[in-house]
């Protein structure tokens, strides 16, 4: 087996981030996949200046409307298979990066996703909740052809209390929704392991997202809504999980896997 290291990163505009000169950490980290979401460009509106390393792969999901949304996922794996979840993301905002791919004892199926927000309107949490269950659907299809499931990105869900700083005032808010916090309970009894809970399991205050409101980064009453979550067969494979608060650029910070595959 080898070691894979997996960064999965809300960079709330790739050509803002650029500019800040945010990913150039990068270079100093031995990465072999990065998914970055929410990048609000096309492939031709990547920078090419983000950082120096060379990924021999570059995968692109823009939304269809320019400007918003968006996905891209770099890596240094030859997939066999790639989609853009058309079937899942219906109104094609570009949301999702699949790839298949085999070492030498794995069949990986590997997304990278930026799942919908529900504070806009009913008609969006419907569509978000809607989302997540075709996801659901889609993922036991795969577990049955024998495939192993990783997945990150921004899940515009805190899962538990622990998971934002102010719970109690935020019960009525969508992305802790009791619908919404419902649909990680059952992604967890599909078989499904929160990296990061597994290795810090009581752990306080280590949020990924932070209001740009009230000094909230600053004051840390922030949320963790990005993940990686694996199925369950990797759970012996785990090595190491972070969030990588020290990195700032956006709204969003940085989190991380390590896995033997």
């Amino acid at each position: 087996m080898k070691t894979y290291n997996f960064i999965s990163w809300n960079v709330n505009g790739i050509r803002a981030i650029s500019k800040k000169e945010a990913l150039k950490w990068i270079d100093e980290k031995d990465v072999d996949f990065l998914a970055l979401q929410e990048i609000k460009a096309t492939k031709e509106q990547i920078p090419l200046d983000l950082f120096d390393k060379k990924f021999e792969n570059i995968f692109v999901n823009s939304a269809s409307t320019l400007g918003r949304h968006g996905v891209a996922l770099f890596c240094d794996i030859m997939p066999y298979f790639t989609s853009n979840g058309w079937n899942i993301d219906r109104l094609k905002e570009g949301r999702i990066n699949e790839i298949h791919f085999k070492t030498n004892s794995l069949d990986i199926a590997f997304f990278n996703i930026y799942f919908p927000n529900g504070q806009m309107s009913e008609d969006r949490l419907s569509y978000k909740m809607e989302f997540y269950e075709k996801l659901f659907e889609y993922l036991k299809e795969l577990k049955k052809q024998g495939k192993s499931i990783i997945i990150c990105g921004d899940f515009n869900i805190a899962h538990k209390p622990i998971d934002l700083k102010r719970p109690k005032a935020n019960e009525n808010v969508s992305g802790f929704l009791p619908q919404e916090r419902v649909l990680l309970d059952k992604f967890v009894n599909m078989g499904y392991i929160d990296t990061f809970r597994y290795f810090h399991p009581t752990l306080e205050h280590r949020y990924t997202w932070w209001s740009y409101k009230f000094n909230a980064r600053k004051t840390n009453a922030g949320w963790r809504i990005d993940y990686f979550f694996v199925s369950d067969d990797l759970k012996e494979n785990l090595l190491d999980a972070k969030i990588l608060d020290n990195i700032y650029g956006s709204d969003h910070c940085p989190i991380s896997l390590s896995i033997n595959l």
